[in-house]
């Protein structure tokens, strides 16, 4: 049987992001073992638009009474919800930037958690709709965060997720990656043999 991993990358540092190096590990290792098949989005390299009006509103529309260009932007959202629901483990590769996520990983989120798509809401909150699947965040950092209030990151993201029904979430982080090479060294080291196990796992 094989298990369909979705890589999200967020880096503007392309080749020089930690959190894509920590992203290539995941994949290096998953493309070195069968019955895993990988599928790459870089939604730096591939942006999209800050949500607005007009895209919202399409999504409102029914696809056959659509204009040409209420096509065009209903795609941004079906395309990459097609892309969610199509996997089995969602891996997002993240950095922190100004204690959160960068922008193009939040627009990638405005397109797939949509009510009536990937969640609901009933007379006892908001209720998942996207079952069956796990997520592992590979989260890089300059500094130390993890365990502190100023660590918005993880809840934020974690929250994101549940929302979509998907409560099955693991972190890897690597952090103080800006507080000497030594540090650096270890720290991604660490969070390289965290990947193996959990591509192991898979």
């Amino acid at each position: 049987m094989t298990t369909r991993a979705l890589v999200i990358t967020s880096s503007i540092l392309a080749e020089n992001g930690q959190s894509n190096a920590l992203a290539n590990r995941f994949i290096e290792q998953a493309n070195a073992r069968d019955g895993i098949d990988v599928t790459q989005r870089d939604v730096v390299k591939n942006t999209l638009p800050h949500l607005d009006i007009s895209e919202l509103g399409a999504w409102q529309v029914a696809a056959a009474e659509r204009s040409a260009e209420q096509h065009k932007l209903a795609a941004h959202s079906e395309t990459l919800l097609a892309e969610l629901r199509t996997n089995d483990v969602l891996v997002i590769a993240v950095p922190m930037y100004n204690l959160g996520i960068p922008s193009q990983l939040k627009a990638w989120f405005d397109r797939v958690l949509r009510a009536g798509e990937t969640f609901r809401y009933t007379e006892n909150g908001p209720q998942g709709l996207v079952e069956g699947k796990r997520a592992i965040i590979l989260a890089a950092r300059g500094g130390q965060y993890v365990g502190t209030e100023m660590d918005s990151q993880t809840p934020h993201l974690k929250a994101m997720l549940g929302l979509m029904g998907i409560k099955d979430t693991l972190v890897v982080y690597a952090e103080g990656l800006n507080m000497g090479e030594q540090h650096r060294d270890a720290a991604l080291k660490e969070a390289f043999q965290a990947i193996d196990q959990l591509v192991e796992g898979l």
